[in-house]
C-alpha cells in the first residue's frame, strides 16, 4: 500500500454546516483507518495551528463544509504551514463558495447558469424581482447545504426571504429554473454518473438533504446517453472554469425545454449516509473506501 504518512482529517469547525461536517468526518476517518492509513481526526478549534504543527502530519484530508472550510481560508492557513491538502486551492475554493463570483466566471466562460442579481439592501428586491420574475430564489451568497434559501412566489414574500438570507451575509436573487434537479460529482478529472433528485418539498433544501427520508435519488438519472454525457461535460467545464482540483460536485437544474443550468460547485461535498458523491461513486464501481483513498491520492505533494 502507498505510504501516505500521517494524515490529519480536519472536520467540524465553526461554520453553520458543522453538524454535517462532523458526520462526514466520522465516515471518512473510519474509511481511512480501515485501509490501514495512519489518520487522526481533528475537530477544528482555535488551537488547530499548534495541533497540526505538533502532530507530525504529512498531509491533510479536508472535510470541513461551508465557511472557513470551503472558502479558501483553511486552504491558505495550510499553505502557510506547508501542509498539502485534499481538494481545491485557495482561489478556486473562494470562487466556488461565493455564488456571485462563480456565476460571473461561468457567464464569462459560456457555462449556462440562471440569471441573477446581487441584493445589497431590501430596496433592491422589487427591481430584481421585476427583472427575474417569479418564482425566484433568494439565497446567501456564501453558504452551503441550502442554508438560508427561500423559493419566493410573490412580492409579499420577498422581505422575509431576504431577511432569512441576510442572516448569513450578502444576498443573491436568482431566476428559479422550474424542473428536475440533478447533480454530477467530479473525481480525479472524471465525471461520475449523474444523479437526479426528487423531493416532495419545494426544492432540495437542508431538510431534504440531511433529515428526511422522503427524498428519492435516481442513479441512473433517467437521461439518454447523449444527455448524460452533456451533463458530465458541463460539470467538468464548470469545475475547470473555477480552477477546481481533486474532487467536487456540480449541481444543476433542467428547465421544461430540456436545457441544463449550473447552480453551484461544492468543493468539499458531504460524505454522510445521505450524501451524493458516495452514491455516484458506488454507481461507478467504487466503494466508499475506494472513494476516500482516491481523494487522498489527488493531493499534490511538494517536490
Amino acid at each position: 500500500m502507498k505510504d501516505y504518512g500521517r494524515v490529519a482529517l480536519l472536520y467540524g469547525g465553526p461554520s453553520s454546516e458543522r453538524e454535517v461536517s462532523l458526520k462526514s468526518g466520522a465516515a471518512v476517518l473510519k474509511a481511512l483507518l480501515a485501509r490501514g492509513i495512519d489518520a487522526q481526526g481533528i475537530d477544528v478549534q482555535p488551537d488547530i495551528g499548534s495541533r497540526l504543527l505538533a502532530g507530525g502530519f504529512s498531509r491533510v484530508f479536508l472535510i470541513l463544509h461551508g465557511r472557513f472550510g470551503e472558502d479558501g481560508a483553511i486552504q491558505g492557513f495550510l499553505e502557510v504551514l506547508g501542509l498539502p491538502y485534499t481538494g481545491s486551492g485557495i482561489t478556486a475554493s473562494a470562487l466556488a463558495m461565493d455564488k456571485a463570483l462563480s456565476k460571473a466566471v461561468w457567464v464569462a466562460s459560456g457555462v449556462p447558469t440562471p440569471d441573477y442579481a446581487l441584493i445589497h439592501k431590501e430596496e433592491d428586491l422589487a427591481a430584481a424581482a421585476g427583472r427575474l420574475g417569479f418564482p425566484l430564489i433568494i439565497k446567501p451568497v456564501a453558504e452551503g447545504s441550502s442554508i438560508g434559501i427561500t423559493k419566493v412566489r410573490a412580492q409579499a414574500e420577498l422581505r422575509d426571504a431576504y431577511r432569512a438570507a441576510a442572516r448569513y451575509g450578502r444576498v443573491l436573487a436568482e431566476r428559479c429554473v422550474v424542473g428536475a434537479e440533478y447533480t454530477c460529482a467530479i473525481l480525479a478529472g472524471r465525471a461520475l454518473p449523474v444523479i437526479r433528485l426528487e423531493t416532495p418539498r419545494d426544492f432540495y433544501d437542508y431538510e431534504a438533504k440531511y433529515v428526511l427520508d422522503t427524498t428519492q435519488y435516481h442513479c441512473p438519472a433517467g437521461l439518454s446517453p447523449r444527455e448524460e454525457q452533456q451533463v458530465q461535460e458541463l460539470a467538468l467545464r464548470a469545475f475547470e472554469a473555477l480552477g477546481a482540483q481533486g474532487w467536487g460536485r456540480v449541481d444543476f437544474m433542467r428547465d421544461a425545454d430540456g436545457r441544463f443550468y449550473v447552480l453551484e460547485l461544492n468543493t468539499a461535498p458531504g460524505m454522510t449516509d445521505h450524501s451524493l458523491v458516495p452514491m455516484a461513486a458506488r454507481a461507478a464501481g467504487l466503494s466508499f473506501e475506494d472513494l476516500v483513498v482516491t481523494i487522498l491520492d489527488q493531493v499534490e505533494m511538494p517536490r
